[in-house]
């Protein structure tokens, strides 16, 4: 039997939005959609929040997710990156005699999901023995074979392709399709997390959405988006 949990970090500072994670949009806080995401999945064994603040980590637990202790400060900063945090996580499972096989990364900051999605996308993690890795992707509207960076006061491409002269003089037709990689729903092996480091290792595998469902909060206009699409889409809610 795999054992599959699902994580939501969930800190208490944000400087874009305050208390951006509890922020009520159609009658619940945000954070209790990603809870419900990993609660509706059978195949998910646990569902946790790891957070700082005493706040969230008492509305995670009215909403389903155990919530085992409160992250250090020095794990909950602006720039703390997410391995250390669920490297933390993980440290404190190991130690009451848990090790998971494959680790959900649910977002908080993505409330907008669907349970077929996210039951597709174990389905072919698990099923991909090889992969290290999946993202949630989208196809990107912009490319980065026509960007640029400064270099003094002369423009350097980001991206030259090997087959293709100029590429940024190009129609964008002309060039490969990209994929922006999206907080709707990331997973990883424990043992690929260990061996690696890393929340991704070194085979990722993409799961294509629709751009249309691709919500990252960071403003109050993605707030408005996200309720709106909460109250007029089948996405999973509390």
């Amino acid at each position: 039997m795999v054992k599959i949990i699902a994580v939501i970090p969930a800190r208490g500072g944000s400087k874009g939005i305050k208390n951006k994670n509890i922020r009520i949009i159609a009658g619940h806080p945000l954070i209790a959609y990603s809870i419900k995401a990993g609660l509706s999945v059978k195949r998910v064994d646990r569902v946790i929040c790891t957070t700082d603040s005493p706040e969230i980590a008492e509305i995670a637990k009215n909403y389903g997710a155990e919530v085992p202790f409160l992250r250090p400060k020095k794990l909950a900063l602006d720039d703390t990156p997410d391995y250390p945090v669920f490297k933390h996580l993980l440290d404190y499972l190991k130690e009451e005699k848990y090790i998971p096989d494959i680790v959900l990364h649910l977002r908080p900051t993505s409330p907008v999901r669907f349970k077929q999605d996210i039951e597709k996308a174990i389905k072919i993690f698990i099923n991909t023995s090889g992969a290290d890795s999946l993202r949630t992707v989208c196809k990107s509207p912009l490319t980065p074979y026509k960007m640029w960076r400064k270099k003094g006061k002369y423009l350097k491409p980001i991206l030259s392709l090997r087959s293709v002269r100029e590429p940024y003089n190009m129609p964008r037709q002309k060039l490969p399709i990209v994929y922006w990689q999206t907080g709707y729903l990331d997973i990883f092996r424990y043992q690929s997390f260990r061996k690696y480091r890393s929340m991704t290792g070194k085979k990722i595998l993409g799961y294509e959405i629709s751009s249309e469902y691709a919500v990252d909060i960071d403003k109050e206009e993605d707030l408005e988006r996200a309720e709106y699409l909460v109250k007029n889409t089948k996405c999973i809610k509390p």
